[in-house]
């Protein structure tokens, strides 16, 4: 029995242990090299494989477009007209329709477009502008919070690797006291009771470093989905959540978080945008003036000039004569001026609307407001109690082992008993892990504060 209770502990170590927590290699394949990754790494992996920053640049690169698109309909357009119109003849130059001037009318014109008033009318640039101002800023934010995930990600492994081998050390005691209740029961100095309570707490220390080893893989996994093409667990992380850095001043984080933040930046342009809505919207009021010059041949035959004798009009309700010959290649010029007169209020409506856009788009900014200034107040009294707390979970751990030894002494005096031991290995272990997790706690609402700041 005692033989199976040492040999058991070294099997529950192998498969809790972190290196054996990956996928395996296939047989006879050469050994993969791990790879170590730094926090930056990983944001930087993040920001290069991300799925969320990918399509909001996306939509970033549409808005551009767009821009492009409302520029571009302020200029001069320039299109070819090709048609053919052939009328049913009834005797005269002009056939069935008087409309058409002869049976055969060939058009082959350039068309030259342009909306003279749209150089005064600049509001859809300003608003295709600022749409894509919106949409840059909403990248930032994009990469803010993928910034936050992969450091909650990135410091939960290092918290399964701290608790994990807080969790080996724990086995390591138990086993020693484990050893140390056998030997006191062959010299007759303990109970069997005190034997099967080590060797509970055992198998219980050895069901937690296998949990241990578990959330590393899970820790892993979902770290690995952010910073991989591919799904990839032979990596590892550089565990710096010891290095505790400086803390600014409240009114100096809340200074910086208002100008670098990619919300409040986002929520003006919107701002922005649909005030120059409300003014698009108005140019339904105004009239419109185009004109249009076209180039080409509007003619009976397909042919920049007649060469041979040719009726002068082509109208048989005009006097028909001949002439020589027919210039067909010619210019003409139109203007339009259009005035809205009656449109049952919709350009009413449309102003209107835009006006509850602006009023709405101002209301997005006054809570974005807020909710930075919430996030920022949060994070930063996250952070403040965070290292408030790092000194004296570490002099409760301190306290802790010093308690756990002493009370290893009393019980191999005979001054303690077993479950005073095995309480007391619970607290040690409680103990660490608390630190642990306390380190990595002001390391992440750290990171959250400067990512809020703008300063990672």
């Amino acid at each position: 029995m005692r033989k199976n209770l040492r040999t058991f502990p070294l099997l529950i170590l192998a498969v809790g242990s972190p290196a054996l927590c990956q996928t395996p290699a296939p047989p006879n394949a050469p050994p993969s090299q791990t790879i170590t990754i730094t926090l930056p790494d990983a944001v930087a992996r993040a920001e290069k494989y991300g799925t969320q920053i990918q399509a909001a640049d996306i939509v970033a690169r549409l808005a551009h477009e767009d821009k492009v698109q409302a520029r571009a309909a302020t200029l001069p357009s320039l299109s070819m007209m090709n048609q053919f119109i052939y009328t049913e003849g009834n005797g005269t130059p002009s056939g069935v329709f008087v409309a058409n001037d002869g049976v055969h009318v060939y058009n082959e014109q350039a068309v030259v477009h342009e909306e003279l008033l749209s150089f005064l009318r600049r509001g859809e640039i300003r608003v295709a502008t600022a749409a894509e101002a919106v949409a840059r800023a909403k990248v930032d934010v994009a990469t803010r919070g993928l910034k936050v995930t992969v450091v909650q990600d990135y410091f939960g492994i290092a918290a399964a690797q701290r608790q994990a081998a807080n969790t080996n050390r724990a086995l390591n005691d138990a086993r020693q006291f484990l050893d140390i209740t056998q030997k006191q029961e062959q010299g007759g100095e303990a109970a069997h009771s005190d034997v099967i309570k080590a060797q509970l707490q055992v198998e219980q220390r050895q069901r937690d470093l296998q949990d241990a080893g578990l959330a590393i893989l899970k820790a892993k996994v979902a770290l690995s989905v952010l910073i991989f093409p591919t799904l990839q667990l032979n990596y590892s992380i550089v565990d710096d959540a010891s290095q505790l850095g400086a803390l600014p001043p409240m009114p100096e984080a809340a200074a910086q978080a208002s100008a670098t933040s990619p919300d409040l930046r986002a929520a003006n342009k919107s701002v922005v945008q649909a005030r120059q809505s409300v003014g698009v919207a108005k140019y339904g009021y105004l009239p419109s003036l185009g004109l249009d010059l076209f180039y080409g041949i509007n003619a009976n035959q397909f042919a920049a000039r007649t060469g041979y004798p040719t009726q002068a009009t082509g109208r048989g309700t005009l006097p028909n004569y001949l002439v020589p010959f027919r210039q067909n290649l010619g210019y003409s010029a139109q203007a339009t001026l259009t005035i809205p007169v009656w449109n049952w209020g919709s350009v009413h409506s449309k102003v209107k609307q835009a006006s509850q856009r602006e009023r709405q788009a101002e209301l997005d900014l006054m809570n974005t407001r807020r909710q930075l200034n919430a996030n920022v107040t949060s994070a930063y009294q996250e952070a403040e109690v965070a290292r408030s707390q790092v000194a004296s979970l570490r002099t409760s751990t301190g306290l802790a082992d010093d308690s756990l030894r002493l009370t290893l002494l009393r019980y191999k005096a005979g001054e303690a008993t077993a479950l005073e031991v095995v309480d007391a290995q619970a607290t040690a272990n409680l103990a660490r892990n608390a630190y642990d997790n306390g380190l990595v706690r002001y390391r992440i609402a750290l990171l959250t504060l400067q990512t809020l700041t703008g300063n990672f």
